[in-house]
């Protein structure tokens, strides 16, 4: 006969609830993805949305456009993922939320690809028919426009793929001539030259937001100019004011020298000479010479120029007010004509002596300060320098060479320093001078200042008798809500000190100044009947509606069109950008859109860019601003910090790490970055976020698992709950306040987290934790286990919801899992409805419940290290006080006993196993016997 020890112990794991599901916890989301997406596409999840919000209150976020132009890069993603974020949130919260993307079609970049192509096959632009030039433009930007489509659809954004809109559509480029007209009916257009920024490469005028500035090398040179008269100091006449500059090419436009009127100045003299060839076959020795010099910048004067001062080298001292009245000599005066007028000492309050001599040289063609002084003086630009930055080929000096730009022909050995130095009037050159230099953002060529004749929109001109549109704009910026904050201040500071707003370049691919200037007066046409055939003909065949042959339909009988110049230069992109909010959110193309838009959001740079030409061309024609609030983003960097450029090679492409990793690790990683500043991106960052989102998918994975076969019948009212569980609502409850008001304040990052930690701290390492033996081992009728289930159903519909506008794909998966269908989505679903919390106030004993559990978990350790216990079931724990009963506390704590003591101490219970739920409890007479509530449940199964 056996011995009773050698029969069989029962396995009661047949009789344990363990959660089941087929929610994967491996995710695959680059192959669960697509699929996901073609579902919604069947769906017509947007339109339906559309259908679903009608009459509800309305949120609109209205797209700036990105330029169509290359693929999606990593900017594009968290830009377009932000904006999928606030969409999906305001949408949860109830509101009407559309998003109709949209994009940038025109300007210089798509036709420099064009061009590109052209130089391939060795065809001239210029010889290709403009009509055909634009079409293949068109058709550039039509391929991005599909291509960027597509790439943006598999990031999750849900949109209006289906109608898009494009500055390049017939009713865009007719609603920008509409938009400049009004601008030219209330007077704030003119037609002027200014020196703007100009790119020699790309032969057109740039805005600011068209600049990036980067550290450059120039040649520096200092240059005598022999001071001819001098009404107010005679014994000036004979020396030589010396100036000081960086763009040597500006020297054959001179026209004038500044001066400051405080500043002291010197006199001094040298014993060395500079000439080294004869002019005008004699040779100038320029021995004993005098030059002069501010006081305070003798010093770097003198190391600039080795000079050797003779004893007591400072022969006179005076104010620079002496210097009113007095000419100059241009150093090249023997050639003749423009070089030999008189170059008369301006005062100019922009003089400093922060660097050079304290003398200015100026050129109203090529600066600012330099333009503004010579106008006040009648000293008008001469036009020297051509587009593509040669000299005129009738220019005395130099005439026909170029570029000035090239950094050959400014050089200390290049053909102006060699002039000079033949005149003896180069007395330092150098090739070594670093500053921060203005270069196009897309040629990346160096650009200069340059006065051309163009069109100007004014910002200090009264708009019909009222504000300016620099004082409107900067009201709206005041009413205008900017996260984060410092947004109000970048941009304000911006429209503040900014110039007139140069609208016109000189290129074919963009929406044409359609005006009519009149011959004889060179004032522009503003006929109301010629307006509305002007954009009747754009809407009917967009751009190319602005032709020669078209002119006398255009103008109409009342007009001779010899009378007439067709303006030909097109608008700034900038302009058509910011035009946008005109043929979007006002064509009623789109009807469930509205003006003004509740949100505008782009990165930083658009300070300068879509916020401020938005601004500006709605505050000059709608007196406001067309957002009510503007969000903006920083950059996004390398591992490292360091700036993405493909010549270190440290760029990511969002394309390959979808392939790697799927769409919601990238909007996950988007979304829990501080957005607001410049982030970082790299192999380990996205490892990081994976362990994230693996952590979410696995909660989710459990509330699917535990809730299996959870129906209303089990369901439970808040009253009947335990206390852990009301506890937990209490903590959802506090959840849902945050998180609205982190949607309030487009705080993603805490948004993310938020979720992150409660499914984490507050889920997996507590609730969970604590619950799972009741599920496993409870009876399906026992009043905790269906509370559980309750509580975890109320968090499965919570958290689904609130993640969905996080984890797009994968929330709909879990959706999907638990409630298949075959035309529903988790995303028609709003902010969910959670059930009132009981009366009392439970949450500070909880929180103290929960320090305790703290204290003996760490308390337990040191015994499980050394084994006296393999796990916190087999410990006996006293604590100094217990704000629960024992047994509540030893079931929150997950030990076998709890007692009262002076403080937390751990020792191995003597208590036996029960053989299905593993406690280890009084009851239990024997290793792998039952408990009584074991003994229950089993016998409930059974029946």
């Amino acid at each position: 006969m056996a011995d009773a020890s050698d029969t069989p112990k029962r396995d009661w794991r047949d009789t344990v609830f363990l959660p089941k599901t087929d929610f994967p916890m491996k995710a695959g989301l680059p192959q669960k993805e697509p699929a996901i997406l073609e579902r919604w596409q069947k769906l017509g999840l947007y339109q339906r949305l559309r259908e679903q919000r009608a009459g509800r209150e309305k949120f609109i976020l209205h797209d700036g456009p990105p330029y169509a132009n290359g693929d999606m890069h990593i900017g594009h993603a968290l830009n377009h993922i932000l904006k999928d974020m606030v969409v999906r949130t305001q949408t949860l919260l109830g509101k009407a939320a559309p998003y109709v993307p949209g994009w940038d079609c025109h300007g210089l970049p798509i036709e420099w690809k064009v061009e590109e192509e052209y130089r391939k096959k060795k065809r001239n632009k210029d010889e290709v028919p403009a009509r055909e030039f634009r079409a293949e433009c068109r058709a550039y930007a039509q391929h991005w426009v599909n291509t960027q489509r597509e790439q943006l659809k598999r990031l999750g954004i849900n949109g209006d793929w289906d109608k898009p809109y494009l500055t390049m559509d017939f009713a865009a480029e007719a609603t920008i001539v509409a938009e400049l007209m009004k601008f030219a009916e209330t007077g704030q257009l003119y037609r002027g030259a200014k020196p703007v920024m100009w790119s020699p490469v790309e032969k057109t005028a740039l805005a600011e937001a068209e600049i990036e500035y980067e550290d450059s090398t120039a040649t520096q040179i200092d240059v005598a100019f022999e001071i001819a008269e001098a009404p107010n100091a005679p014994e000036l006449v004979g020396a030589h004011a010396v100036i000081w500059t960086t763009t040597p090419w500006t020297i054959p436009v001179n026209q004038a020298l500044a001066y400051g009127a405080e500043i002291d100045y010197v006199v001094v003299e040298s014993t060395r000479s500079f000439a080294s060839a004869p002019v005008n076959g004699a040779v100038q020795n320029m021995v004993d010479y005098r030059y002069v010099v501010a006081e305070p910048l003798l010093d770097a004067f003198r190391a600039r120029t080795d000079t050797r001062l003779a004893p007591g080298a400072v022969v006179n001292r005076f104010k620079g007010s002496q210097l009113a009245g007095a000419v100059a000599r241009h150093p090249m005066h023997h050639l003749g004509g423009f070089f030999a007028k008189p170059r008369p000492f301006l005062a100019g309050d922009f003089v400093t002596t922060d660097a050079g001599t304290g003398l200015v040289h100026m050129s109203p063609d090529h600066g600012e300060d330099d333009f503004e002084l010579c106008k006040a003086h009648g000293i008008d630009p001469v036009f020297a320098v051509d587009a593509g930055g040669f000299y005129r080929e009738d220019w005395a000096w130099l005439g026909g060479q170029g570029s000035v730009i090239n950094k050959k022909f400014t050089a200390s050995d290049g053909p102006i320093c060699s002039d000079l130095r033949a005149a003896g009037a180069l007395l330092a050159a150098s090739d070594d001078f670093v500053h921060s230099y203005p270069h196009s953002w897309r040629s990346k060529a160096k650009v200069i200042f340059r006065c051309t004749p163009q069109w100007f929109i004014a910002v200090d001109r009264p708009i019909e008798g009222g504000a300016t549109l620099r004082e409107t704009a900067l009201a709206a910026i005041a009413a205008t809500r900017f996260v984060p904050e410092k947004g109000r201040n970048r941009i304000g500071a911006m429209v503040e000190g900014r110039p007139d707003w140069v609208i016109s370049r000189q290129r074919a691919w963009g929406v044409p100044i359609a005006l009519f200037v009149d011959r004889k007066t060179g004032h522009y046409l503003c006929d109301p009947a010629v307006n509305a055939r002007i954009v009747d003909a754009f809407r009917a065949e967009g751009v190319d509606a602005w032709s020669e042959e078209a002119v006398p339909a255009l103008l109409g009988p009342d007009y001779d069109p010899a009378d007439y110049e067709r303006v030909t230069d097109i608008l700034d992109v900038w302009f058509d950008s910011g035009c946008t909010h005109a043929f979007v959110l006002e064509s009623g193309r789109w009807p469930e859109l509205r003006w003004p838009a509740d949100l505008y959001l782009e990165g930083s740079d658009q300070h300068r860019g879509w916020f401020q030409s938005s601004l500006l061309e709605s505050c000059g024609t709608r007196g406001r601003a067309p957002y009510d609030a503007v969000l903006t983003h920083g950059f996004t960097m390398d591992a490292k910090g360091m700036k993405m450029s493909k010549s270190l090679g440290n760029t990511v492409n969002p394309l390959d790490l979808m392939k790697e990793y799927g769409a919601d690790i990238l909007r996950l990683w988007a979304l829990s970055v501080d957005f607001t500043e410049d982030h970082r991106i790299g192999k380990e960052i996205l490892a990081g976020v994976a362990d994230q989102y693996r952590k979410l998918r696995n909660t989710f994975r459990y509330l699917l698992g535990a809730l299996d076969g959870f129906d209303e019948g089990e369901r439970l009212p808040v009253s009947e709950w335990p206390e852990l569980e009301r506890y937990m609502l209490h903590l959802v409850h506090a959840l849902d306040k945050q998180l609205r008001q982190a949607i309030v304040d487009f705080d993603f990052n805490t948004y993310t987290r938020l979720l992150s930690d409660f499914a984490n701290e507050d889920l997996s390492a507590f609730f969970f934790d604590i619950r799972k033996d009741s599920l496993y081992c409870d009876a399906p009728t026992d009043t905790t286990r269906r509370a559980y289930r309750t509580m975890l159903d109320v968090l499965f519909h919570a958290l689904v919801r609130w993640a969905a506008a996080v984890l797009t794909f994968t929330a709909e998966e879990v959706w999907q899992t638990r409630f298949p269908s075959e035309d529903g989505s988790v995303h028609f679903l709003d902010w969910p409805e959670l059930p009132a919390e009981a009366s009392e106030d439970i949450s500070q004993r909880w929180l103290a419940i929960r320090a305790l559990r703290v204290r003996v978990t760490e308390a337990i350790e040191p015994l499980r290290r050394e084994k006296i216990v393999r796990s916190s079931l087999e410990a006996n724990v006293t604590v100094p006080e217990l704000p629960l009963d024992a047994d509540a506390l030893a079931e929150a704590f997950i030990v076998a006993k709890v007692s009262p003591g002076d403080e937390v101490t751990v020792t191995r219970t003597d208590y036996h196993k029960c053989g299905r739920c593993w406690r280890l409890l009084p009851e239990v007479t024997e290793d792998d016997g039952l408990c009584g509530r074991c003994t229950a449940a089993v016998g409930e199964v059974a029946a």
